[in-house]
């Protein structure tokens, strides 16, 4: 008999986060360092990867390596990939966490349709959509080789949802169209992708309702509102969802995009 400490266990296996110092990669690394597999955390030049790296070494005894690397350049995704290549070390898993989400002081994004500008819709798409593919396509070698491999993009409600417009009356906050393609793009391209790699990695995603960040308290009682457990997510609420995308625990599992929104996407 398997028993679920086995699928679970992840020592041995080897996992790449992009954007792995934000508030979800974070979360993501010290769930797959928990159960065992070693890590390689990549974020912006600037960001705190280094130090989160080594906590993570130094709690689960796990190898921990950190990599800076702007997503949104062409240049630099394919020294990460060379870098990942030159190590001779396997790798069996891959979140495509990273995401280019704008705030509301950015030109061209939280604004009117109208006024929402081709330099942010390109700078999203870059960033969400074409670099997930541009390391998909370039560390899948390594993937297919390494044995036991998942890919897990994470997307968003919104790449499925149209915009509640409600929501954010009287705030600063918007949801560009530029964010829902992205996402909506990436749903799809983890349904392809999983035909296309098969049946050496599976391929699948997770899309996160709202998260509750410091929004507005009238935009925070009205979301609320409409989700049936009655608050926003949480990122810890996302520890059950990449254990089991990343393990074995899903072995038979691809092509899927795991919904993770309190039940907002169902009213």
């Amino acid at each position: 008999m398997t028993t679920l400490s086995r699928l679970i266990n992840l020592r041995g296996r080897r996992a790449l986060i992009t954007g792995g110092a934000g508030n979800l990669g974070r979360v993501f690394a010290e769930t797959l360092g928990e159960l065992g597999a070693d890590l390689l955390l990549v974020d912006l030049p600037g960001s705190k990867l280094e130090d989160f790296a080594t906590e993570v070494k130094e709690r689960w005894s796990v190898n921990v390596s950190s990599y800076f690397c702007d997503l949104g350049s062409q240049v630099q995704r394919t020294e990460l990939i060379k870098w990942v290549a030159d190590s001779g070390e396997p790798l069996n898993i891959l979140v495509n966490n990273a995401a280019f989400v704008g705030t509301s002081n950015l030109p061209g994004w939280s604004v009117p349709f109208e006024e929402q500008s081709l330099e942010t819709w390109r700078s999203a798409m870059e960033v969400n959509l074409t670099a997930v593919f541009d390391l998909c396509k370039g560390l899948t070698p390594i993937l297919r080789n390494s044995g036991n491999s998942s890919i897990v993009n994470i997307a968003s409600i919104y790449g499925f949802l149209g915009p509640d417009w409600d929501l954010y009356k009287g705030t600063q906050m918007s949801n560009p169209a530029a964010y829902a393609a992205s996402k909506a793009g990436l749903i799809q391209f983890t349904r392809w992708l999983s035909t296309t790699v098969s049946p050496e990695i599976r391929v699948n995603a997770i899309s996160p309702g709202g998260l509750l960040r410091s929004q507005p308290e009238v935009f925070v009682k009205r979301y609320i509102e409409k989700t049936p457990i009655g608050r926003m997510a949480e990122e810890d609420d996302f520890r059950g969802a990449i254990a089991y995308l990343a393990s074995d625990l899903s072995r038979y599992v691809t092509g899927h995009n795991l919904v993770i929104d309190g039940g907002r996407g169902v009213l």
